[in-house]
């Protein structure tokens, strides 16, 4: 019988759309007009920033990655290995990160007070509680904003997989809204085979005459972005080849594995290379109340070789100073073990990795008691780690965001970031 590992939970269900369709979707979002902090963001964008966030969907297990606490009551059958930073030890389920480790770095005392999938995703990727009737932009539409490359054709915000275009900008407008991909060039983007280049030009030339005959009599913010998401997805048909991990050399292919994370992670590194602000790559179905430790055994096998190759490629590029790398979920797990050798969900002393841009390499933060049921030293919440991510790549998280003359912060202010982490 095949074993589930999740949870059911309504926050699993992933809906998708098609590319174009979800370009069209952008309509149904107010344009807000967005006067940015035009100095600090200018300075910023000439730095050339960005982010990768590695996002293990369902609840990693602490216990199984970077807090391990073998030989105790709650630590499960994995031992602690050493890592290539002296004094830090991980699980043995990650050897290849582990030889990686002083390009990276641990916090390892977050307390989200937070059980639920759907809670637990939104603290992560907004660094605020969900609040009914609120709306607050993603971390990745923050930082396709702040970070914006105004030449790039590609969009700021890419989640790999997934389908469609988000609606996680919120006030910054639909232009920063992720966009997702599925591990291969988009669909529909290439075009049909009986257009000439200069047939295909004439074409758009006669759909922008009447879209600017159009907006001169009728112009809405609606229609704005229309033409902006039309312009977006020509550009994206220029530039289809980045989404296509077979123009890799087969030793890299090779190298990060022929499964869907490894092709995944191989595209996130040709999309850095793009500059693109930030990227997204999820690796799914962490849930694990059932047979937690043979779970995680083939998981982390999967995801420990294309992250580590990850990591080493990034820093033979000379892209670790400039790219945050970021491992999270949206809890982790139980340490007391269940009838089923499944660790349920627990937000209440949990990690993550990180490492790159303003990250002091090979450091620790925080520390759970002898067998991780509570946080001893240096509680961290999940606003605080928003504004330290963004602290990491240079944007200034105590700053607003100027809508319509009304002043929002950045990041939540009741929160700030990890400073003893940023170099």
């Amino acid at each position: 019988m095949k074993c589930r590992y999740f949870c059911d939970s309504e926050a699993h269900a992933l809906g998708r759309r098609s590319f174009m369709q979800a370009f069209g979707a952008g309509l149904a979002v107010g344009g807000w007009g967005l006067a940015s902090q035009s100095q600090a963001l200018a300075q910023l964008k000439s730095e050339q920033k960005r982010m990768l966030v590695v996002f293990l969907a369902g609840g990693v297990s602490q216990l199984e990655t970077w807090d391990p606490k073998p030989k105790t009551d709650t630590g499960g059958p994995f031992r602690a290995i050493p890592t290539s930073v002296p004094g830090i030890h991980i699980s043995e389920l990650l050897p290849q990160t582990a030889k990686n480790f002083d390009k990276l770095s641990l916090i390892r005392s977050i307390n989200s007070h937070n059980d639920d999938h759907g809670k637990g995703s939104y603290q992560m990727g907004y660094g605020r509680n969900q609040m009914p009737g609120v709306a607050y932009p993603h971390l990745g539409s923050v930082c396709a904003k702040a970070l914006e490359r105004q030449n790039s054709p590609l969009p700021g915000f890419l989640r790999i997989p997934g389908g469609g275009r988000g609606n996680d900008a919120a006030y910054l407008g639909p232009a920063y809204n992720s966009v997702g991909v599925n591990g291969n060039p988009l669909a529909n983007s290439a075009r049909h085979g009986s257009l000439s280049d200069q047939i295909d030009q004439k074409r758009h030339d006669f759909r922008r005459g009447l879209n600017d005959r159009f907006l001169a009599s009728r112009r809405t913010a609606e229609t704005e972005v229309y033409t902006e998401s039309f312009e977006q997805a020509l550009g994206l048909m220029e530039r289809r080849d980045v989404f296509d991990v077979s123009k890799e050399s087969a030793e890299d292919q090779a190298r990060y594995g022929s499964h869907d994370f490894g092709k995944h992670c191989l595209m996130a590194r040709r999309l850095l290379e793009q500059d693109v602000p930030f990227v997204q790559v999820s690796h799914s179905n962490y849930d694990t109340h059932n047979e937690n430790f043979n779970f995680h055994l083939e998981q982390m096998a999967e995801f420990d070789t294309p992250f580590s190759n990850l990591i080493t490629d990034l820093d033979d590029r000379g892209m670790m100073e400039s790219t945050l790398v970021v491992v999270m979920s949206e809890f982790g797990r139980t340490p007391r073990i269940n009838a089923r050798y499944g660790r349920d969900h627990w937000g209440k002393s949990w990690s993550i990795c990180l490492g790159g841009a303003g990250i002091q390499p090979g450091a620790v933060i925080g520390k759970t008691n002898e067998n991780g049921t509570e946080v001893i030293d240096r509680e961290v919440a999940p606003g605080d780690l928003f504004h330290t991510y963004l602290s990491a790549v240079g944007i200034d998280s105590s700053g607003t965001f100027d809508i319509d003359g009304r002043e929002l912060p950045v990041a939540d202010p009741a929160h700030g970031p990890i400073s003893e982490l940023i170099t």
